[in-house]
């Protein structure tokens, strides 16, 4: 009796494990474009020396660094500043390009947007240079200490 009754409480097991359910559900996903770029440092920049007969000396500073975020083929960094620079000087950025990427080099910076990084393409990537550099002609004057807060934008991309 004891094995009739093992046999029925296994048979019951088969029994419930046979009248299980199966069902499906379709999942949806997407990811956006992400374009994302990142600052830190507080860069300045003082000339304070020049050879006679020759302009004041420029200066640079690497001190800052940058990042990006893209999942997209071919974004571009630009930078801006909101107003001209006084007469006689100049104010230019620089950034290390990332993996793949191309640096524009030093570039003049002014109201309209100019091209700094190009080709940034599907990467995670920190710590990168930037250098900015202040030169100066003997119109300049003597310039009180001032501030200009530099527009970085990533655009572009597929």
């Amino acid at each position: 009796m004891f094995k009739n009754t093992l046999r029925a409480i296994a048979l019951l097991a088969v029994t419930a494990v046979a009248a299980q359910a199966q069902n499906t559900q379709t999942v949806t996903y997407a990811v956006n474009a992400v374009n994302q770029i990142a600052f830190s440092g507080t860069p300045s920049l003082t000339i304070t020396t020049a050879v006679a007969g020759s302009a004041p000396t420029s200066v640079t500073d690497a001190t800052s660094s940058w990042a990006v975020t893209t999942n997209q083929t071919g974004a571009k960094i630009s930078a801006s500043i909101p107003t001209a620079m006084p007469t006689g000087l100049t104010l230019s950025a620089s950034l290390a390009a990332p993996a793949g990427a191309t640096s524009a080099g030093f570039q003049a910076l002014g109201v309209t947007a100019v091209d700094v990084v190009t080709v940034v393409t599907k990467l995670a990537q920190g710590s990168l240079g930037v250098s900015y550099k202040l030169d100066a002609t003997a119109a300049a004057g003597v310039v009180a200490s001032a501030t200009k807060l530099v527009t970085y934008t990533i655009t572009g991309g597929t």
